[in-house]
């Protein structure tokens, strides 16, 4: 029978190095910056996809804009860099971040209902506010996302 050289002083030195990783897992996810150029790109994508209804012949004979594939394409680019930058897993954003991202989805898909309901009025013109309103949404909300994923880490 193998004895276990290892006391109690052990199990303490070990619960004390858990709370000293947790401490710095802590500050460091304080200390990351959010990559404002990378949210800025999902803002800019929002608003493509938004201001797309501009092109568009709302009425019987609608057929949706083709860009929206484009778009979405676009948005997992970004998404790569933005977890190639920073190391963030998707999967694991927190209910926060997930909460954010059906905010920026929910948004787009009203802005872009009123960016066809502008073009049907004969009002394209309109659709640059409802395009600029898509950027500054979705710039925010992704960097909302981004901070919450970041926190949530810290927290892991």
């Amino acid at each position: 029978m193998m004895e276990s050289n290892y006391g109690d002083s052990t199990r303490t030195q070990a619960a004390e190095a858990l709370v000293t990783l947790s401490a710095d897992r802590q500050r460091l996810a304080r200390r990351v910056q959010v990559p404002w150029a990378l949210m800025a790109g999902f803002g800019a994508l929002g608003a493509w996809w938004v201001g797309s209804a501009w092109s568009t012949n709302p009425g019987a004979g609608y057929e949706p804009p083709q860009t929206g594939w484009i778009a979405l394409l676009g948005v997992l680019v970004v998404c790569h860099l933005v977890q190639r930058e920073m190391g963030l897993r998707f999967r694991s954003l927190g209910a926060r971040a997930n909460l954010a991202i059906a905010g920026i989805v929910v948004s787009c898909l009203a802005l872009f209902s009123i960016s066809l309901g502008l073009a049907s009025l004969q009002l394209q013109w309109a659709v640059i506010m409802t395009s600029l309103t898509a950027f500054a949404l979705t710039t925010w909300l992704a960097g909302i996302a981004c901070r919450s994923a970041v926190e949530n880490l810290g927290r892991d």
